[in-house]
């Protein structure tokens, strides 16, 4: 029986998670940094340019997050 906190079914919808809202970060952060900055306050195009950088970053996390569960289900299989 699997241990709920190693279950890599649940590893790999975390990591799919992960993975969606990187994407989602990435393109508010371009709209916003790129696209919408002069109808935005400066805190806000801050904001826009950080999310360029943090939107990346969560999509990278979850893709190795998601390698890992794929290597743990093919050792199960």
């Amino acid at each position: 029986m699997r241990d709920a906190h190693h279950d890599p079914l649940r590893l790999l919808h975390l990591a799919n998670l992960l993975m969606t809202v990187g994407v989602l970060l990435l393109l508010l952060g371009v709209a916003g940094a790129y696209l919408l900055d002069r109808h935005l306050t400066l805190g806000q195009v801050v904001l826009s340019h950080a999310l360029v950088i943090l939107g990346p970053t969560a999509l990278k996390i979850g893709y190795v997050m998601r390698l890992l569960a794929q290597r743990q289900l093919s050792l199960l299989a």
